[in-house]
């Protein structure tokens, strides 16, 4: 009689185990969705710092940016989207690709540094945008602004970063009222959204950019505080945004963390829990 072939070890069952279930959370982050969580407050009020969210990498279909990267600085592991993909990088193309609209919240790969980045999308192919005196002026009309009180919240530092925010009404005490002015500013096609103002600078006044075929233009609804398409990439800034390097869109957080770590738990904010980005 032949004998049972020998069965693996305890420990052999659980390296399979522990490959097997990365392999599954590899290949759900490349197809479905990747996690994000805000780091900076480019996005406010719309997006928060210790918002964790999912982005919906089916919403535009998959590009060389859709792949995942890994990184692991204690044990040496840094390993990138390009790295895994970047054979399929250059062509600006998606395999079932669809166009995203006006509005959406997306997160990209920075064009140049490779970093990812949530901002709102403002300009598609073919679109020419200015900023006149803080009002975004699109294909030579202004988008429509509603004042809508201020935006407040308490000056103390925030997120691992344990940076402050930036006030409209001048430097206030460790603790106080930060105000920012609120407008909410309704795109062609409807998306509407919050936006704020902190001070008059150079990015509230620009020359006109005319979006090329195959690019994309985004801004921080923190109108005075994003790095963002209104500054050109030799400038620091993301300037304008090919499609192959879309990664998804932010459509729901999950949860949000007000403290130093997203594992604070207790300092979580309940109001936030799976509530839709608009």
């Amino acid at each position: 009689m032949a004998s049972e072939a020998k069965k693996d070890g305890p420990i052999v069952e659980t390296i399979k185990t522990i490959v097997y279930a990365l392999l599954i959370a590899g290949i759900f982050r490349t197809l479905f969705f990747q996690p994000f969580w805000i780091p900076s407050g480019s996005m406010k009020e719309t997006l928060l710092i210790g918002d964790f969210l999912f982005v919906n990498k089916m919403a535009y279909g998959y590009s060389y940016a859709s792949c995942p990267g890994v990184s692991l600085p204690f044990v040496g592991i840094n390993v990138d989207a390009e790295d895994l993909c970047g054979f399929a990088k250059g062509n600006n193309k998606r395999l079932f690709a669809d166009q995203p609209e006006r509005g959406d919240v997306v997160v990209f790969r920075h064009p140049v540094s490779g970093r990812d980045y949530i901002k709102r999308l403002i300009g598609l192919p073919g679109d020419k945008i200015q900023m006149l005196d803080g009002v975004l002026q699109l294909n030579g009309a202004p988008v429509p602004l509603e004042v809508d009180g201020n935006n407040e919240e308490p000056y103390a530092r925030q997120g691992p970063e344990r940076r402050y925010p930036g006030c409209e009404n001048g430097p206030v005490g460790e603790g106080g009222t930060c105000l920012k002015s609120r407008q909410i500013e309704t795109l062609p096609g409807g998306a509407s959204y919050a936006i704020l103002n902190i001070r008059d600078q150079g990015s509230d006044h620009t020359g006109v950019y005319f979006v090329p075929e195959g690019h994309y233009f985004f801004m921080g609804d923190n109108r005075d505080n994003s790095s963002d398409s209104r500054i050109p990439q030799s400038a620091g800034g993301v300037g304008f945004v090919p499609f192959e390097n879309l990664i998804g869109r932010a459509d729901r957080i999950m949860f949000s963390s007000s403290g130093a770590s997203m594992l604070y738990f207790w300092t979580w904010r309940s109001d936030r829990y799976f509530q839709g980005i608009k």
